[in-house]
């Protein structure tokens, strides 16, 4: 699919849309992009005109000028939604980070102009740790300690030297380790703020979809999820992990239209 491009501030936003009928939002999650999605929103467009969105850094989507907070794609995706749909209401489907994005949007006054929500592989809660974590966050921290006592161009000097040495690399995560500049701080911002509050205030029906093998969003965090909503149901799919979707498409995909076509 060739995108089409939306300006907004700092990023830059590419988008794509197929199907025909109310329009149906999609966002993608962390280091992904709408090419995930696409085979599930043709499958859905017999229902729905799907949208999906890169985020700025993903995809077709330049990297913003400067690192982004949750806030910032969530005001991306209000901006558009204003573009695009105007006055008119729509459903969203979200996967992964996109559902950092949308626990923004359904507490913000965008909220009104969403109907029915799925989330599948939903992040934005405080995850369990286990002590391996620990461990590498405090010694991360002693590590850097040393260079906090230095003039400010030999302290970033000495960190870069740092950020590059197999022991620092070996602490880091597999997502930060990947990216540099702009987005390692803007996955920092985002990483680092837990949304599990935001969940209360939630007047939405949720639809959550989680495969039960999901490593990156594990299980518990869909049933945190259903237990903080106030009007929410939880699926779970066997046999699928964090891309439910592409493990088992015919299953999901046969949830998600069952709940789009119900009445409310």
């Amino acid at each position: 699919m060739t995108p089409t491009f939306f300006d907004y501030g700092s990023g830059k936003l590419a988008w794509y849309k197929t199907g025909s009928g109310k329009p149906l939002l999609i966002l993608h999650g962390w280091g992904s992009s709408s090419a995930v999605m696409t085979p599930l929103a043709e499958k859905l467009g017999r229902l729905r005109t799907c949208y999906m969105i890169d985020f700025p850094g993903f995809g077709q989507s330049p990297e913003p000028s400067e690192p982004w907070a949750v806030d910032d794609y969530a005001g991306a995706v209000k901006a558009f939604t204003k573009e695009f749909f105007k006055d008119n209401s729509y459903d969203l489907l979200v996967h992964s980070y996109g559902g950092r994005v949308a626990l923004k949007l359904l507490t913000s006054d965008e909220a009104k102009s969403i109907d029915k929500v799925i989330f599948t592989g939903a992040a934005g809660l405080k995850p369990k740790r286990k002590l391996s974590f620990y461990f590498k966050k405090y010694t991360a921290k002693t590590l850097k300690f040393p260079f906090s006592l230095l003039p400010e161009a030999s302290r970033e000097k000495g960190l870069n030297r740092l950020r590059n040495t197999t022991l620092w690399k070996k602490l880091g995560s597999s997502d930060y380790q990947q990216l540099s500049g702009v987005m390692r701080e803007t996955f920092v911002k985002s990483v680092t703020e837990y949304l599990d509050p935001l969940l209360a205030q939630i007047d939405h029906e949720v639809l959550l979809i989680w495969g039960r093998d999901d490593a990156s969003t594990t299980l518990d965090q869909g049933e945190r999820m259903d237990t903080g909503l106030k009007n929410s149901a939880l699926i779970v799919i066997d046999g699928a992990g964090h891309y439910a979707f592409l493990d088992k498409p015919a299953h999901f995909t046969a949830i998600a239209e069952s709940y789009l076509t119900s009445e409310k």
